[in-house]
């Protein structure tokens, strides 16, 4: 872990939990590499489920509208999770987090970007690692009796990076009541990532990524120009697509511009809000090199933490109470208080 940054925000609102500090990451058998724990879920499925919701349609100002599943809960912070590349509410990892921060007394708000299969319906465009005024805006569209108990936001993957940025445009002068946020293996390095996703020894799963990213990109085929569609579905590898279709729909001149303005360095200090960026040593899509060459103690709002293991979104530990990276957030929010 790096050294552990000092908070500058407390929340009133819960009384500390007695539960102790997780130990130390510990793949549970047989899922003992990076690989492995990235693989699991798609595997073996299994997560709980979280129980019946509410269906939300948040507004955003350009007149699309984001879905969200709604849990009550009783009297605790709202948790908002908010899905990575190419998933939505129904991600195992989301579900078995929704249950976890259920099972904790939260209310609990599954939230997917636009053009993700909930949102479809409202999506005239997708979603990329610097649109965080969705996030914001549609967290501003929540009924007050949600956001009352204070939001605790937590972004999965390349839905953490889109976090990053929404925590940053926020900055000193906050719209919502942000209690606290926390990434898990969230891409803060968005070229580097991408050189990772491309190497050999990803084939497979640089393969799967990019066919789900093109379904995406089919699946918005009404309200995107022809020749943006025609380079999404032409494009050979991650880069190429961002190159030719998520870059030009958000305003970037390309890939290495897109890039250099979403990864973190940029925007890393304007973040005010006490935020916890967990990955994974063995994350074989997220290089964990690319945290360590993040300077940290530049802002006291941020606390990293590189586990021993845990590959990419999946810390399957032997507790089966949520995942492990669940548990570590939990103990950190405990901190806060």
């Amino acid at each position: 872990m790096f050294p552990p940054s000092s908070m500058t925000t407390r929340s009133p609102v819960s009384p500390p939990s007695s539960r102790a500090e997780p130990p130390p990451f510990r793949p549970r058998f047989p899922w003992l590499n990076g690989d492995l724990q990235t693989l699991r879920d798609t595997l073996r499925g299994g997560a709980p489920d979280p129980g019946p919701f509410t269906r939300l349609w948040l507004d955003l100002p350009d007149g699309d509208a984001l879905a969200a599943a709604w849990q009550a809960g009783q009297g605790r912070e709202t948790v908002v999770l908010i899905h990575g590349l190419t998933g939505c509410e129904d991600g195992v990892h989301i579900r078995r987090a929704a249950a976890f921060w259920r099972g904790r007394g939260h209310g609990v708000l599954r939230l997917n970007l636009r053009g993700s299969a909930p949102s479809l319906p409202r999506s005239s465009k997708g979603y990329n690692a610097g649109a965080g005024q969705d996030i914001v805006e549609a967290l501003r569209a929540l009924p007050e009796e949600l956001v009352a108990p204070g939001l605790v936001l937590i972004g999965v993957s390349l839905g953490g990076t889109q976090l990053l940025d929404a925590l940053a445009r926020e900055g000193d002068e906050p719209s919502l009541p942000l209690v606290a946020a926390a990434t898990i293996c969230a891409p803060v390095d968005l070229a580097a990532t991408c050189a990772r996703m491309m190497a050999p020894r990803n084939a497979v799963y640089h393969s799967w990524i990019l066919r789900r990213m093109k379904q995406d990109a089919a699946a918005l085929a009404p309200h995107i120009p022809p020749d943006r569609l025609e380079a999404a579905r032409r494009a050979r590898n991650v880069r190429a697509f961002d190159d030719g279709y998520v870059a030009p729909l958000a305003g970037y001149a390309g890939a290495d511009d897109y890039y250099a303005r979403c990864s973190l360095p940029p925007r890393i200090g304007r973040i005010r809000t006490p935020t916890l960026c967990l990955t994974a040593e063995d994350d074989p899509w997220i290089p964990a090199a690319t945290y360590r060459a993040q300077d940290w103690r530049a802002n006291p709002a941020l606390t990293a933490l590189i586990a021993p293991g845990g590959g990419h979104v999946g810390f399957h530990d032997g507790v089966r109470d949520g995942s492990w990276a669940d548990r570590r957030i939990a103990a950190w929010l405990d901190t806060l208080r």
